[in-house]
């Protein structure tokens, strides 16, 4: 009896039920916030009444009062955006932990290890010289990521035992794709040019109904393989010698993780653009609050990392009238100026 009500009041309990609530109360805010102001009462009217409107339906259902352009409002353009923000964030965040877990390095996300870049790249190329063809952005990110990968084990040379290494390798092949995607838009023609300097910087602006599966399975087949291979993970950060002692395949369990962060990273990438800093801050707040144990900070980072990406989505079209900022201004801001702080307050601390 004793250690059952010691397990309700656990902290950390306590902690993933106020994310739970913060996420929640986050995304009615972000949904009834807007151009159109749109009431909380609407909302929980639309949600309770009227949320079983599709696209081609000819009348609304029962007690469902609402006007029909706020309805249109809702089902076909907050709440396709909301939801694309909310996976990106969840993606993003965990992938960011588990990079920063298996290479026991606190500054590790996509964006450093160049699976961004090469997603990037990918989808870049396909976009401004192959979309004739048919080919398919998101193909083209997750051959971007994949080469990206393959790259950064090439340069590690032949065992990934030395993190440092492969870590430099992933900064150098993400300088490089990086440099290479420069010239892509280079030779492009302005007008490619330019929307492919907007979708770079990200943007949530083109979310469907249809665009959320993809996302939604990659990133559920990935939560899932990293909460199986959680106590792995964290032998991994206490370091290879004791991973290895354990009989754990360090290199085999690297790779695989690599892999299934750059498959995550890719769909994003192809769906939203580049988005920044968020696989880096997110796993740094839920250390604060949780500690460091892989179970634990893989459900904070997937309840503050969507709550995270909803209010910057809500800023980039909340900031300025009649514009949407793009996501990755938004996330570069946000996350510069956290660090900026954690650095000062670590300084005074000494």
């Amino acid at each position: 009896m004793s250690s059952a009500i010691v397990s309700v009041i656990n902290p950390y309990h306590w902690k993933l039920v106020a994310a739970l609530f913060f996420l929640i109360f986050s995304f009615l805010f972000a949904l009834s916030a807007g151009d159109v102001d749109i009431s909380m009462t609407q909302i929980f009217h639309y949600l309770s009444h009227c949320v079983s409107l599709q696209d081609g339906a000819t009348s609304s259902p029962m007690g469902c009062e609402m006007a029909p352009l706020y309805q249109k409002i809702i089902w076909q353009i907050r709440l396709p955006r909301l939801f694309l923000a909310l996976l990106t964030g969840i993606g993003l965040s965990i992938c960011g932990l588990i990079l920063q877990a298996i290479t026991r390095n606190p500054l590790a996300d996509p964006y450093l290890f160049g699976i961004s870049s090469g997603a990037s790249l990918g989808a870049v190329l396909v976009m401004a010289f192959l979309a004739s063809a048919g080919l398919s952005i998101t193909l083209g990110a997750l051959v971007g990521g994949a080469f990206s990968v393959f790259l950064m084990l090439i340069l590690a040379g032949r065992s990934m035992l030395l993190v440092e290494r492969l870590v430099l390798s992933g900064v150098a092949v993400s300088f490089m794709l990086g440099a290479f995607t420069s010239l892509v838009l280079y030779f492009s023609t302005p007008e490619v040019a330019s929307s492919l300097l907007f979708w770079m910087m990200g943007s949530f602006s083109n979310a469907t109904w249809q665009a959320l599966s993809l996302p939604a399975l990659v990133i559920l087949i990935g939560f899932c393989i990293f909460f199986i291979y959680r106590h792995w993970i964290n032998a991994l950060q206490a370091g290879d010698d004791t991973a290895i002692s354990l009989g754990i395949p360090v290199d085999t369990l690297r790779l695989s993780m690599l892999l299934v962060c750059s498959a995550i990273t890719a769909v994003l990438v192809a769906k939203v653009g580049g988005i920044g800093f968020v696989g880096l801050m997110i796993p740094h707040i839920c250390r604060m609050l949780v500690g460091s144990q892989v179970n634990k900070l893989l459900l904070m980072c997937v309840l503050l990392g969507a709550a995270f990406m909803l209010w910057v989505d809500l800023i980039s079209r909340s900031l300025l009238a009649q514009q949407v900022l793009p996501i990755g201004i938004v996330t570069s801001a946000v996350g510069s100026l956290f660090f900026f702080i954690i650095l000062k307050t670590k300084r005074l601390r000494r």
